[in-house]
């Protein structure tokens, strides 16, 4: 085990909420301040977004990959990114 990790720090529980733009505020502000991202934050922020989905794969309902991919818009919003299509 080790005591510490090149992680950004998230909020607790944060992908099990349901409002989408609490999760995306929550990571952006986790990717502002984090000390150890690798990449500007706007990347930072979305590649813990893509972790996440990608971890937790076909175990997710249909309910909430809907969220997660809403916290992507909301993300690129936040950001001043342009929406993608």
């Amino acid at each position: 085990m080790t005591g510490h990790s090149d992680a950004m720090d998230l909020e607790e529980h944060i992908f099990e909420s349901g409002d989408a733009k609490k999760i995306a505020a929550s990571l952006k502000r986790s990717a502002e301040h984090s000390n150890r991202r690798k990449a500007e934050p706007f990347q930072s922020a979305m590649s813990m977004l893509n972790f996440y989905i990608n971890r937790a794969g076909r175990n997710l309902p249909d309910s909430r990959k809907k969220v997660l991919e809403k916290v992507k818009e909301e993300l690129r919003a936040a950001f001043g990114r342009p929406k993608q299509d």
